[in-house]
């Protein structure tokens, strides 16, 4: 077959590997730039000089100008999800978006070849790849199922996943803007050590590096048996089925318990072990939106949280939540997803710890 003839679709709509090698991934990467652009650049660019101008990037999505969330309720549980959802939705659909197609328009082989050793070189690829993405962990866990089911290791999916959040360039220049430049040196280092740290480790503890059969499953047809169109909807359904209901669920219910979760603060609360213990494990459980964790910290600084445990909530709200972890759990082992959680809270203890000191 000449290269014109490759160029063509087959009978039944599937594009031809000449033209797939080359076009699918550049309509992938367009429709990532574009949505990228619109959802997080744009916007992030013009919070910057709000950012730099004011010292504040909003109210705290927890507690608002408050010491304390509301008591649990309905209303709490609503008012909580509306603001969230208000806040994330666009991205949502971004990451479903992309979680998708990069499992239909990316060749496994490219994926293979950049993300699917269980090397260094692999994880940091896809630390890297993550830096503009500047998702929540919610959103660009869709993504990262797509990743894993295209072959990439566990420790590059893994660098992807935290990677997004918790390197985000924007949050970080947001951070230094409102809360201080030592907080944005912090979140840098130690989020440096949790991205690629946790995702060199989980390949080691996750030695077989298999991608679970239910992945592989849903994305072995090739094109030319189904058409893209096909293909697409068969991966965009079962990512949206994976990932809606438990998500709507879990907000909910973390958006009515957060005053249990977030008790009020005081000036006693400074830097108190135990403060930075029982944050480590809420920051590392709830769930808020990209950048959501600054107002939340200015505001529980403003009335007496110490340094020590305002760094574990820097550290941990971010980088991964229940309803995130709930979204991956059919591309890694329960295993792999149990340490990311407890060395998630790890990093955030030691930060704090490390704040009480240096900050």
């Amino acid at each position: 077959m000449d290269d014109k003839n490759q160029a063509k679709l087959t009978s039944n709509g599937a594009l031809a590997p000449g033209l797939s090698t080359f076009f699918l991934p550049g309509l992938f990467f367009l429709v990532a730039i574009v949505g990228l652009f619109y959802v997080k650049w744009s916007p992030y660019y013009d919070r910057v000089f709000v950012a730099a101008a004011t010292h504040s990037i909003g109210s705290s999505i927890i507690t608002g100008k408050l010491a304390a969330a509301p008591l649990p309720s309905w209303d709490a549980a609503l008012n909580y999800a509306v603001s969230y959802f208000t806040a994330v939705w666009k991205a949502v659909i971004l990451g479903l978006l992309l979680g998708s197609l990069v499992q239909v328009l990316i060749p496994r082989n490219w994926v293979t070849r950049f993300l699917g050793g269980e090397n260094f070189r692999s994880t940091a690829a896809a630390g890297a790849a993550s830096l503009p993405g500047m998702m929540c962990s919610c959103c660009a866990a869709p993504v990262t199922v797509g990743l894993r089911a295209r072959s990439a290791s566990v420790g590059a999916a893994l660098a992807f996943f935290l990677g997004n959040p918790v390197l985000n360039p924007a949050t970080i220049i947001f951070m230094g803007f409102v809360l201080s430049w030592k907080f944005a040196l912090l979140r840098i280092v130690a989020g440096t050590i949790m991205v690629f740290g946790i995702a060199t480790l989980a390949n080691r503890i996750d030695k077989t590096d298999t991608v679970p059969a239910s992945l592989l499953e849903d994305n072995t047809a090739p094109l030319a048996h189904n058409s893209l169109f096909v293909n697409w909807m068969r991966a965009l359904g079962r990512l949206i089925i994976d990932t809606i209901p438990a998500y709507l669920i879990i907000v909910f219910l973390l958006g009515a318990l957060r005053a249990w979760l977030f008790p009020a603060v005081g000036p006693e609360w400074n830097n108190s072990i135990l403060v930075i213990l029982g944050l480590a494990i809420t920051g590392t459980l709830f769930v808020v939106p990209t950048a959501a964790e600054i107002p939340v910290i200015q505001t529980l600084m403003s009335f007496g949280l110490g340094v020590g445990p305002a760094a574990t909530l820097l550290m941990t709200l971010p980088a991964v939540s229940l309803p995130s972890i709930l979204i991956i759990k059919r591309a890694f082992s329960t295993k792999v997803l149990l340490f990311v959680l407890a060395a998630v809270a790890v990093v955030g203890v030691l930060s704090g710890l490390i704040a009480t000191v240096v900050l």
